[in-house]
C-alpha cells in the first residue's frame, strides 16, 4: 500500500513539474522568467485602472524578460505618456515599448 502511495506522488510531482514546464514561451528561458513577465503584466494593468487618464479597456499590456510593450489607443498624448510613465515604475521593468497609436 505504501508503494502505491509512494508512486503516486512520484507521478503527481513529475505531471507537476512538466505541466510547468510547457507554460514556457515566446522566448522565455526559464519558468521563473515567465512567471516574472507575468506578474509585471498583473502590477501594469490595475495601476491603468487606477489611474482616470488612462482607458485601461483600450490599452493591451504584454511583457518579455522584462520588457513591457503596450499597444492600442489612446485618445490623447498625455494618455499615451502617462501609460509609458505608469508602465515604467512597476518593479521589475526594463524597459517600455510605446507603440499606443493616438487617435485623431
Amino acid at each position: 500500500m505504501k508503494i502505491r502511495y509512494t508512486l503516486a506522488v512520484a507521478v503527481s510531482t513529475i505531471v507537476l513539474l512538466t505541466a510547468t514546464g510547457c507554460a514556457v514561451q515566446r522566448g522565455q528561458d526559464t519558468v521563473g522568467s515567465y512567471i516574472d513577465d507575468t506578474g509585471i503584466t498583473t502590477l501594469v494593468k490595475p495601476r491603468f485602472v487606477e489611474n482616470k487618464q488612462v482607458d485601461a479597456s483600450s490599452i493591451k499590456v504584454e511583457t518579455l524578460k522584462g520588457t513591457v510593450m503596450l499597444s492600442g489607443f489612446a485618445k490623447s498624448i498625455d494618455e499615451r505618456t502617462t501609460a509609458e510613465s505608469i508602465a515604467s515604475g512597476v518593479k521589475g521593468v526594463v524597459s517600455v515599448r510605446n507603440e499606443i497609436a493616438v487617435l485623431p
